[in-house]
């Protein structure tokens, strides 16, 4: 397959390039600096919400992957950086869509980023893809982030929508920056800790995307979490338990929120307990769906 990806240098790009080259596909990547030396084809892109000289490379294209968005955290959610948050992610689909529509032979498929985070605090009620969204600024953040994806069904492409859970794998992602306090024997729960937190394997986040690429007719939001979602608490204890370490301490509500603002509540403090009922219906298989089995690989634990 010919496969454009805009975002191929965070801590899902980067992997997720290396998956699709090594299974052999044609990846060009869109990116603001090309770098000297890179074993993918680059191609110079400013996304800012319309087709630029880029957009060619669209053109002939099996299908799109669009990871772009400015990191969550760790700054404060102030008016400007909520600016950002949403025109870091909602640009490049539109410039995308844009593209898309200028092209000669449109790709079959386009594969857009979002998050669990779509749903809001769902409490202890288990989400599929079908539940509305949120109605706090991660849920119309991603409304937003989605919608600017879905205008490319009116040019006859399919558009899939990835809602990430926390991933667990090595160099970054949730855990980096879980893990110095848990080394310390000073991590715990944050809150109550029966917010759920939706978490899939790196390995199994790659291996999702690169199932929806080649299902036909796959369209429409899914779920990328493995199936068994863990709260808050069990996440802290089974994350102890691996290093070794105990679990006694709770970071009180309170003060996540005088630290964090906003941030703490979207993050942190609210949770959802999504499960990826779309993907598990049409064959896929995750392969780590015990917590502690994902967290030991993601750290080199011993299993």
């Amino acid at each position: 397959m010919r496969i454009v990806l805009a975002g191929a240098t965070g801590f899902l790009g980067r992997p997720l390039t290396a998956r699709l080259v090594a299974a052999g596909h044609a990846v060009t990547v869109l990116t603001r600096r090309p770098s000297a030396g890179s074993p993918v084809r680059q191609v110079q892109w400013q996304p800012d919400g319309t087709a630029g000289p880029w957009a060619g490379v669209i053109d002939g294209a099996d299908a799109v992957v669009n990871l772009s968005g400015a990191p969550l955290a760790p700054q404060r959610w102030t008016m400007e950086r909520k600016r950002v948050l949403v025109d870091s992610r909602v640009l490049p689909n539109r410039s995308l869509v844009a593209a898309i529509g200028a092209a000669k032979t449109r790709p079959r498929v386009l594969v857009s980023a979002s998050g669990a985070g779509y749903y809001g605090h769902c409490g202890d009620r288990t989400i599929t893809e079908q539940a509305p969204p949120g109605d706090d600024f991660l849920g119309r953040l991603a409304l937003e982030w989605e919608r600017a994806a879905n205008d490319a069904r009116t040019l006859g492409t399919h558009v899939v929508a990835i809602r990430t859970g926390l991933v667990l794998g090595e160099g970054g992602g949730v855990l980096a920056p879980m893990l110095p306090p848990f080394r310390l024997g000073l991590g715990g729960p944050f809150g109550n800790g029966q917010q759920y937190w939706p978490w899939v394997h790196l390995d199994d986040w790659l291996a999702l995307v690169e199932f929806t690429l080649v299902k036909p007719l796959l369209d429409g939001p899914v779920n990328n979490s493995a199936p068994e979602p863990a709260t808050n608490e069990d996440f802290s204890r089974t994350l102890a338990r691996v290093l070794h370490r105990p679990c006694l301490f709770r970071v009180p509500a309170f003060a996540l929120r005088l630290a964090m603002g906003e941030m703490a509540e979207g993050l942190l403090l609210s949770g959802q307990r999504a499960v990826p009922a779309r993907v598990l219906s049409l064959g896929f298989r995750f392969r780590y769906e015990s917590l502690e089995a994902a967290l030991r690989q993601a750290l080199g634990a011993p299993q």
